[in-house]
């Protein structure tokens, strides 16, 4: 029985060190377009996006920044209008949070793991959301994509 335990508590601390320490200079790697590709539910369904007509594109420095909805377009462009949300970025012990705020709200999302090409933020209904890093769509005028 004890050995069992052991076993068990060994296994959580292997896990719990594997998990990504982002630091200060990870914080760029948000700047760009991301879309999100599966939303994963406290309950534990998930809701996988094949294509999404909104991608979030960030602009942080210096731990602040904007997020905004923008809408890309064939020829390489992205479409928005003036609506935004000022980020901060924040740093506890363990967790790194992205406090956002417009004139209307106020709401926090944990940052929990973000690389060159992937990202995975947490709300506080505990759903995950999943991005992978997207840039401009340019399409030829054969239909296909450009290289």
């Amino acid at each position: 029985m004890m050995k069992n335990a052991l076993k068990i508590l060994f296994v959580c601390l292997f896990l719990a060190s594997c998990q990504q320490k982002i630091t200060p200079e990870d914080i760029n790697k948000l700047n760009g377009y991301w879309e999100i590709e599966k939303v994963s539910f406290k309950e534990g369904d998930d809701k996988e996006y094949k294509m999404n007509e909104n991608f979030d594109y960030f602009k942080i420095a210096q731990n602040e920044g904007i997020r905004r909805k923008v809408r890309p377009q064939f020829n390489g462009t992205f479409l928005f209008n003036d609506d935004y949300e000022k980020v901060k970025v924040r740093f506890t012990e363990d967790h790194v949070y992205l406090d956002y705020s417009t004139p209307y709200a106020k709401w926090t999302e944990e940052l929990v793991s973000i690389s060159d090409d992937e990202m995975l933020i947490k709300n506080d209904q505990n759903k995950e959301y999943q991005y992978k890093k997207a840039g401009p769509i340019n399409l030829l005028e054969d239909g296909e994509k450009t290289k």
